[in-house]
């Protein structure tokens, strides 16, 4: 068991409503087997959001390491039962950990961990990307590069300037791209809950696919009020980190869309809980993600294309679009506007050792 402290630099700082972010930082986890086999995982915490870097690396070295040598990964659920018994949130290192063990597993029996999660639905999914640079003028330039690729779907993230600039994107957006281009907004817990109701129908012209965390992620009966009182759908991000979180909102009707993330809630199998109870509770779904490389992008790949229903895409766009460099031997699969789900057994994308290497800050064995 080995764990890689990674830091990735990006092409520009990206902006949101929870403070700016000027690189990837991440924790990959190799896992080997007696027999030789090495599956991956990635930790990608966000300090504004679930977390440290650190603690990360810290949770995988000091105190998950006993629980995983000599333990049979193909028993998955048995070894993160006890990882959830050890150790409380850490969630980020909890997903690396079961995307390892998957990947290996994977690997093991012959199937791709999409199929181990219970069959690929899906072999593409349409890609989004964040619109999040303080130079409005840079980002249409950006836009205008990735609309030429195929990218349809923009996510405008807002909160972090006044809200004159925010309209200024969506109406100069809109002219540009007419009703071919698809649009969603970001606050990131940005807006001041007395204002936000306000604030949001301002947007609803725009014909937006949802408004995403308009609030601060406890106000959970204000984003139940909001969803109440605007015409847009809204979506939660950090207020849902847990299937319970997920219970709890289906309960007060707190959104009309979930986002899923495998760092945030722990893993792909919780990701798929929480899935569930949006669905039995007529809750729409959506792929996030946090700051990855391809790795972590490629399990959120695995866990989108195991699911039943998924309409608003998902927005894997780190390694391809952000990232000046990535660490994968092959590149990150995006075609045409859509993120291809990777083939082959297990996780389907590994790390090169010459670029892990190159970016890699500490390594802890």
């Amino acid at each position: 068991m080995t764990v890689h402290v990674v830091r990735m630099p990006v092409k520009e700082v990206h902006s949101h409503g929870s403070g700016d972010v000027s690189a990837i930082n991440s924790v990959l986890l190799e896992l080997t087997t007696e027999s030789g086999i090495t599956g991956w995982g990635e930790a990608s915490p966000w300090p504004a959001f679930t977390g440290i870097v650190e603690a990360s690396a810290a949770a995988l070295h000091v105190h998950l390491r006993d629980l995983v040598i000599g333990a049979d990964p193909v028993k998955v659920e048995v070894v993160m039962t006890q990882v959830e018994r050890q150790l409380v949130g850490n969630p980020e290192a909890k997903s690396a950990l079961e995307c390892a063990l998957l990947d290996v597993t994977g690997q093991i029996c012959g199937f791709s961990i999409s199929e181990l999660l219970g069959g690929q639905q899906r072999a593409v999914i349409p890609l989004s990307f964040s619109v999040a640079n303080r130079d409005f003028a840079r980002d249409i330039d950006c836009v205008q590069s990735l609309w030429d690729d195929g990218i349809r779907l923009f996510k405008v993230k807002a909160g972090f300037d006044a809200h004159s600039f925010d309209l200024m994107r969506l109406t100069k957006l809109r002219s540009l791209y007419g009703d071919e281009i698809q649009l969603r907004v970001d606050y990131n817990q940005g807006l001041p809950a007395v204002d936000a109701v306000r604030r949001i129908r301002d947007l609803e012209s725009f014909a937006l696919d949802f408004v995403e965390q308009p609030v601060q992620r406890h106000e959970v009966s204000v984003m139940a009020d909001i969803a109440h009182a605007v015409a847009v759908p809204i979506m939660a991000d950090e207020s849902v980190f847990t299937p319970f979180d997920a219970l709890h909102g289906a309960t007060i009707r707190m959104a009309d869309i979930y986002s899923l993330k495998i760092n945030k809630s722990g893993g792909m199998r919780r990701s798929h809980e929480i899935a569930a109870i949006a669905r039995a509770a007529g809750i729409d779904i959506y792929g996030g993600c946090m700051f990855e490389t391809s790795i972590a992008h490629a399990a959120g790949t695995h866990m989108l294309a195991a699911l039943p229903g998924l309409r608003l895409g998902c927005e894997f766009y780190m390694s391809s679009y952000y990232a000046e460099a990535d660490l994968a031997e092959t590149e990150f699969p995006v075609k045409n506007g859509f993120v291809h789900v990777p083939t082959g057994p297990g996780l389907g994308i590994r790390p090169a050792r010459d670029k892990l290497e190159r970016y890699r800050c500490e390594m802890l064995k």
